[in-house]
């Protein structure tokens, strides 16, 4: 098992379908856990965990997250950035305003506020491990989903960018990106779908949690296809 006994871990999206497992994880791993959502409930009760209602996806509820890990040991080993959603489905000629604004703050400009809140300490530290889940949509454009696709190809492009200005720091940045995950949510919203060929979150967990292990130190830029059976 991968030892994160001492480590604090701070994981957006925490409550939920694949943040309870990536908390989880980390949990069973040994870590402190800071889980943040928008709103409860938290997604467990351990004494290693503290949940904080923020949103990310403004400067504010971004630094707010970061300083609440810190706050418990003075220390931010990991970030694990799971915070996204889907709306839209229209062409670009089709697209509103709204869902187009929606998609870049949810997919994307929470990522890059969270990002730039954890960052001072980690390479304050000169140790910490960013992990950016998107979407296979990301790396592979489909028509009639503009606006989610352009923003998981945005944090993409984050996240290498990330990875570029962190070499040599001992801070890494890497991206995971599912096909569609085994959620109750995306089962309500598929049920005739074969949840079979779906990837399963403890899955995608397991890879996370390898990403923001000591053993995953020379892996920094890495976009991750993690498909099931899709």
């Amino acid at each position: 098992m991968l030892g994160f006994e001492g480590r604090t871990v701070l994981i957006t999206g925490a409550n939920g379908g694949l943040g309870r497992a990536v908390t989880k994880a980390f949990l069973d791993a040994g870590a402190v856990v800071t889980g943040v959502y928008r709103r409860g409930p938290a997604p467990v009760e351990n004494e290693r965990f503290s949940g904080l209602e923020a949103d990310v996806s403004t400067p504010e509820g971004a630094a707010a997250a970061v300083r609440h890990a810190l706050n418990r040991t003075g220390r931010l080993d990991a970030l694990v950035h799971l915070v996204g959603g889907f709306a839209g489905g229209n062409p670009v000629a089709e697209t509103s305003d709204s869902v187009w604004k929606q998609m870049l703050d949810v997919n994307l400009n929470a990522a890059f506020y969270t990002i730039r809140a954890a960052l001072p300490s980690m390479l304050g530290s000169g140790r910490g491990r960013i992990v950016a889940v998107g979407s296979r949509t990301g790396v592979e454009p489909a028509a009639g989903l503009a606006a989610y696709g352009v923003s998981k190809a945005a944090l993409v492009a984050l996240v290498r960018t990330v990875a570029l200005e962190v070499k040599h720091t001992g801070v890494t940045a890497n991206a995971v990106m599912p096909s569609i995950i085994d959620t109750p949510a995306n089962r309500a919203a598929n049920p005739k779908a074969d949840y079979s060929q779906w990837v399963k979150p403890e899955s995608i967990a397991s890879l996370i949690l390898w990403l923001a292990s000591d053993a995953a130190a020379d892996v920094n830029g890495a976009v991750i296809p993690i498909y099931g059976k899709a």
